[in-house]
């Protein structure tokens, strides 16, 4: 590698990495004040490049019309998460960090069908910079103009932040509400004005991000979750609301991709950012300039009463509908149990276990992925195949706990979704094994439980059993156990559990449940792609979760139930079904906090 091209990697690395340092400067503030783990940040800077488009066709293509869209843009951003704060999250910060996270994403939902709405599903793109537009010779190489001028701001931002915090009253109260919200608020500041005032510049950040890729990539609807996923690596690998952590991880996630761009790694570029801060988070547990996180509030696994023994009768004829009704019933019904059987399995890891997890899809996944190769590679009868699911699965969990177990909080969270990138890199790459981009086709089920009434029962019977498993292991020994270890670490380890090992089982039958999951999915489906084990598939877990309830084994059920139900019939009917499926979601976290299954408990006396 030459001189010329090494500083030309360089450079373009650091111009990206200032762009990423706006986005992840926002998540980090905004985190370090308020703790809510923020996913609607990517559309802020979706919204940012949204607006500047917009306002520079409105404001003229010269040097002001250029800067005053850009600034306009991310002012306005702002605005929108002052709105965002006070209506959706205001209401929610004493509620669990994984509600918030469910609120947020009911958010991108609708920001996203509302910029479809606005500006169509075509891509938009914008001017150039005035002035701006040429490119200057760095040791033979041309840099862009433009390019050198993001490298200046992401120092000069920082500088700006650095300035705020340390040398104004209001950077004082950012930094003590980091340090000990309960303190500020026993000395009696405002709290609620400080959140409002924090999420408006997070969030203008964000815009300011977005609006700043004006001259540099179009404006479309995928961005918002492409940037946050990127954002939340940078915040966590450089320590939870450490600005000048989140600074140096922009620098190291930057400068590497440009440089496996400019050596010709460029698939390199899906996975590295992942690596990275799976291999910092296993030696430095709080990211490299961070601090221990605080305690997340308990969840509410074991909160009320049981379910009342007569709300299982409609459920159970529910369940046993499809198989009368037969038609496109069975095969939506097929697609609920399945996924109520993937959210079951979450459901187990974040409840009795206390392990949050972003990337449950890769146990999902694996067990799919197993099952279609045992039967397609390796000529393996369904049975066996099937089998052959859960047991991958579990060995790819026990393998995620040997080195997750000492995490807790945002961090496991994160590096579990760095394990599931790393999984679907495998498999989106692979082609010898698993078909690469192109995925596994014609797997089917045996000609005994061919038709889709047949399958139908045999999923619901597999599932059924797993369900029963899962809730007498809940309500065994082990079970009590677990959730020993996730209630007080100290006070199990003083009884003499060995916490670590009882959070690797917790995960392996976990994963073991997905990767069941799995195996019954492909042979649904009877293909298989990476998409199968893929971000989007995690959050959906999440989502079902949530929405079912944490507090009962039916909510799995119940959530699953609802969205898919959701999903399907709002794509068929309705064009902006992703914004009733995130209002349904908001209304639920707002006024059903518990979930549906929360909302069939008795009330207590």
């Amino acid at each position: 590698m030459t001189l010329a091209a090494f500083a030309s990697y360089m450079l373009t690395g650091l111009a990206g990495a200032s762009s990423l340092f706006l986005v992840a400067a926002g998540l980090s503030l905004i985190f370090g004040v308020t703790r809510v783990v923020n996913f609607a940040h990517g559309s802020f800077f979706m919204l940012g490049l949204y607006l500047a488009v917009t306002l520079a066709g409105v404001f003229g293509r010269t040097p002001l019309g250029f800067w005053g869209a850009v600034v306009c843009a991310s002012l306005a951003v702002g605005a929108i998460g002052v709105v965002v704060e006070r209506l959706i999250l205001r209401p929610l910060y004493a509620a669990p960090e994984l509600l918030q996270l469910l609120a947020t994403f009911a958010v991108v939902l609708i920001v996203k069908d509302a910029a479809l709405w606005i500006w169509g599903p075509e891509d938009l793109l914008g001017p150039r910079a005035p002035g701006l537009s040429s490119a200057v010779p760095v040791l033979g190489r041309s840099i862009p103009e433009y390019d050198l001028l993001l490298i200046a701001l992401g120092p000069l931002v920082m500088a700006g932040l650095w300035l705020l915090l340390t040398r104004t009253r209001f950077g004082r109260l950012i930094r003590a509400a980091t340090e000990d919200r309960e303190m500020t608020a026993a000395l009696g500041i405002d709290q609620a004005r400080l959140f409002t005032l924090v999420f408006a510049l997070g969030s203008a950040l964000a815009g300011l991000g977005g609006a700043l890729q004006l001259p540099r990539e179009p404006a479309n609807l995928s961005l918002d979750l492409s940037i946050v996923a990127d954002a939340f690596v940078v915040v966590v690998l450089g320590g939870l609301g450490s600005l000048p952590g989140a600074f140096l991880a922009s620098l190291l996630i930057a400068e590497l991709k440009a440089f496996c761009i400019g050596l010709g790694f460029s698939k390199a570029t899906l996975v590295i950012e992942f690596l990275v801060m799976a291999v910092v988070l296993v030696f430095r547990p709080h990211g490299l300039l961070g601090r221990p996180d605080p305690p997340a509030r308990a969840t509410e696994a074991e909160a009320g009463e049981p379910i009342p023994p007569l709300v299982w009768i409609p459920v159970a004829l529910a369940l046993a509908f499809p198989l009368l009704a037969g038609g496109y019933a069975v095969i939506l019904a097929i697609d609920i149990v399945i996924l109520a059987l993937f959210a079951a399995s979450l459901r187990w890891l974040i409840g009795p276990a206390g392990l949050v997890s972003f990337g449950h899809a890769a146990f999902f996944g694996l067990g799919a992925y197993a099952a279609a190769i045992a039967a397609l590679k390796l000529g393996w009868p369904m049975a066996a195949a099937l089998a052959a699911a859960p047991l991958v699965a579990a060995f790819g969990a026990f393998a995620f706990g040997l080195v997750a177990v000492r995490l807790s909080g945002v961090y496991l969270a994160m590096l579990s979704l760095a394990f599931a990138q790393i999984v679907w890199s495998l498999a989106f790459q692979w082609d010898a094994l698993t078909g690469g981009s192109n995925g596994l086709v014609g797997i089917w089920p045996a000609a005994a439980v061919a038709d889709k009434t047949r399958y139908y029962a045999l999923v619901l019977g597999l599932a059924i059993a797993a369900w029963l498993l899962l809730g007498r292991i809940e309500r065994g020994r082990l079970g009590y156990a677990i959730r020993a270890a996730r209630d007080s670490q100290l006070r199990a380890e003083a009884l003499g559990f060995d916490v670590p090992a009882l959070r690797r089982i917790a995960l392996v039958i976990s994963g073991a449940v997905a990767g069941l999951a799995g195996g019954l999915f492909v042979y649904s489906k009877g293909s298989l792609s990476p998409e199968t084990l893929a971000i989007p598939r995690s959050v959906d877990g999440l989502v079902m979760v949530l929405l079912g309830g944490l507090a009962s084994p039916l909510g799995p059920l119940l959530g699953a139930g609802l969205f898919t139900w959701l999903q399907d019939e709002a794509a068929r009917r309705i064009e902006f079904w992703r914004a009733l499926v995130g209002f349904v979601i908001l209304a639920l976290v707002l006024f059903a906090p518990r979930g549906l299954a929360g909302l069939l408990r008795r009330p207590r006396a």
